[in-house]
């Protein structure tokens, strides 16, 4: 059984936020650029399994090292929803 386990490939993502820009800005940033989120450094940020909201969570940051913690299941369809 835990060899079949091994076998199986997941790609956890975090979203840290979202942001709407057109694409005329979007190609005139260069390295460096900032471009601003719709959260707070407060806020739960999103974490997907293959592209799929599976949890909600907080960031940690601890010295030099950034973590995630789950805080709760995700709902899919808070996910989809764009202002």
């Amino acid at each position: 059984m835990a060899r079949q386990l091994d076998a199986v490939k997941v790609e956890i993502a975090v979203i840290l936020g979202r942001s709407k820009l057109p694409m005329h800005q979007l190609l005139r940033m260069g390295r460096g650029a900032v471009i601003p989120l719709d959260t707070k450094d407060t806020d739960e940020v999103w974490i997907l399994a293959n592209d799929h909201p599976i949890a909600k969570g907080d960031i940690q940051i601890e010295g030099e090292r950034m973590s995630v913690v789950v805080t709760r299941p995700a709902n899919a369809q808070d996910f989809n929803v764009i202002d």
